[in-house]
């Protein structure tokens, strides 16, 4: 009898430095009924460059599908890690969310010059994280 092999998960680098954030998103992701998820979780810019560059420990790491980036890390602020992604052309075509707590049109205004294809407002209400979130993600991936 052939075992049917497991198809993989979209995989997802979340570049988020709140545990509580990195933990909501984690488990707004699992409950996805529509597609799985492989989320590798790394803490701030510096250590999402070593995860993308594949040095420093992460010499395995799966290229991602998609780049979760959390705006406000600390060491290296979200926008830097964006350019210093947009400078690398294997890595530059991933698709990258820019996840914000800031609500200022400052930060979205900043960061439009970069090509980041979704900016979301992390919402503090659970309901709507999951519905915002999903469909976010949903619409980067088609």
């Amino acid at each position: 009898m052939k075992v049917p092999k497991k198809k993989r998960g979209i995989r997802i680098l979340l570049v988020e430095d709140s545990s509580l954030h990195a933990l909501l998103t984690r488990e707004t992701l699992s409950e996805s009924d529509k597609t799985s998820y492989e989320i590798f979780t790394v803490k701030d810019g510096v250590e999402a460059l070593s995860y993308l560059y594949r040095i420093d420990g992460y010499e395995h790491a799966p290229k991602p599908d998609l780049i979760l980036l959390d705006l406000n890390l600390p060491g290296m602020h979200g926008f830097t890690f964006l350019a210093q992604l947009k400078k690398n052309a294997e890595l530059k075509t991933i698709p990258v969310c820019v996840l914000t707590s800031s609500e200022a049109g400052m930060d979205i205004k900043k960061g439009q010059p970069l090509p980041a294809p979704a900016y979301l407002i992390k919402p503090l209400d659970l309901d709507k994280f999951e519905t915002t979130f999903s469909d976010v993600i949903m619409n980067l991936l088609q």
